[in-house]
C-alpha cells in the first residue's frame, strides 16, 4: 500500500508543474494589460511614464523567464504575492474565501452521498418497476435543473411560505453555528440535488452491471442471505465508479459555484476567480487556478486510495 501511494505522490509534481507552466504562459499570451485596466479605467488620463512605473513595481518589465522562476519559487514557499488589483496579500484574498467555498462543497457533497447511495441501490434492485421509474424521473430532474435556478426558486418559497430569508452576512461555524448553517444549507441544498442525481444514476448502473456478474450468482447459489450479498460483494465494486464521480464532483464545486454564489450572496471563491479575470489580475488568477489544479490532484489521489480499499486487485497490481 506504501508503494502505491508513494507512486500517485510522485505523479502529482510533475502534473502540477505542467499547470503551472501551462497557466503562466497562456496568461501571458491573453491580450491586455492589467496595469492599463487599473489606471486608465472609466477614460482616466495617464502618461505612459507612470505606466512603466507600476509595471515596475509589479515586476511586469522583468524577463517572462525570470517572472515564471520567480512564481515558482513563491508556489514552494507559499508567498504568492499580491494582487495586482486591490494590493492586498493573494493568500489573504483566497484565505477569507476558501473556508466558506470548502464547507459549501463539502455539506453539498454529504447531501448528495446521504441521498443517492440508497436512491441508487433502491433503483437498480427493483429495476423497471415503479420504484425505479420514480427514482429516474427524481434524477433526472436534478440533471435537468440548473443549481442555480434551484436556488432562486428555494429563496422563493421562504419568503412566501415562511417569510424569511436566509442571512446575506457570512458567519464562521465557529463562531455561530445556528446562524452559519442557517445560510449555508440552502446553497448546499440547491447544488447537492444535481450532485445526487449524477451519483446516483452511476450507482444504479454500477449495481445492475455488477449484479450480472459471475460472482453474484456464485454467491447465490451458494445460499448467501440477498441482503449480504448486494452489501458485502456487490456493493464494493459497484461503488468504484461513483467514488469517481463524487470526487471529481466535490473539486469541480470549489470553483465552480460561481452563479450560485451570486444567488445565495456568497463571497466564495467562484466569484473571486470571475473578478479576477475581468479585472486581468494575473497572479491572482494565476494563483487560483492553482489552487484549483491542486484540489483536483487531491481528490485524484484520495479516489485511488479509496478504490485501493475498496479493491485489493488495485492495490496489488
Amino acid at each position: 500500500m506504501l508503494r502505491y501511494l508513494s507512486r500517485r505522490v510522485a505523479l502529482m509534481v510533475p502534473t502540477l508543474f505542467g499547470v503551472a507552466l501551462l497557466t503562466f504562459i497562456m496568461l501571458r499570451v491573453v491580450p491586455g494589460d492589467v496595469v492599463e485596466v487599473k489606471l486608465r479605467a472609466d477614460g482616466g488620463h495617464v502618461t505612459e511614464e507612470i505606466l512603466q512605473r507600476e509595471r515596475t513595481r509589479l515586476g511586469l518589465d522583468k524577463p517572462l523567464p525570470t517572472q515564471f522562476v520567480d512564481w515558482m519559487a513563491g508556489l514552494v514557499t507559499l508567498d504568492l504575492g499580491n494582487s495586482m488589483w486591490t494590493g492586498r496579500p493573494v493568500v489573504e484574498e483566497i484565505g477569507v474565501r476558501i473556508g466558506l467555498t470548502v464547507q459549501v462543497a463539502f455539506m453539498a457533497a454529504v447531501i448528495s452521498v446521504l441521498i443517492a447511495i440508497p436512491l441508487g441501490t433502491i433503483s437498480a434492485l427493483f429495476r423497471d418497476t415503479w420504484v425505479d421509474y420514480v427514482v429516474r424521473v427524481f434524477t433526472i430532474a436534478g440533471l435537468a435543473v440548473p443549481s442555480f435556478w434551484l436556488g432562486m426558486i428555494i429563496i422563493l418559497m421562504l419568503l412566501t411560505v415562511f417569510n424569511w430569508s436566509p442571512p446575506v452576512t457570512y458567519t464562521p461555524f465557529l463562531e455561530s453555528p445556528l446562524q452559519n448553517m442557517s445560510q449555508l444549507i440552502w446553497p448546499a441544498l440547491a447544488v447537492g440535488y444535481r450532485y445526487a442525481a449524477v451519483v446516483a444514476r452511476m450507482v444504479r448502473s454500477s449495481i445492475i452491471e455488477v449484479m450480472r456478474e459471475d460472482y453474484i450468482r456464485t454467491a447465490r447459489a451458494k445460499g448467501v442471505f440477498e441482503r449480504m450479498v448486494v452489501g458485502r460483494h456487490a456493493m464494493r465494486n459497484a461503488l468504484l465508479p461513483a467514488v469517481t464521480i463524487i470526487g471529481l464532483e466535490f473539486a469541480f464545486l470549489i470553483g465552480g459555484l460561481v452563479v450560485t454564489e451570486q444567488v445565495f450572496n456568497l463571497n466564495g471563491i467562484g466569484r473571486l476567480f470571475v473578478e479576477a479575470i475581468s479585472r486581468n489580475d494575473f497572479i491572482l488568477i494565476q494563483a487560483l487556478v492553482m489552487l484549483l489544479a491542486a484540489v483536483f490532484v487531491t481528490m485524484n489521489l484520495l479516489v485511488d486510495l479509496l478504490y485501493g480499499v475498496l479493491d485489493p486487485r488495485v492495490r496489488h497490481a
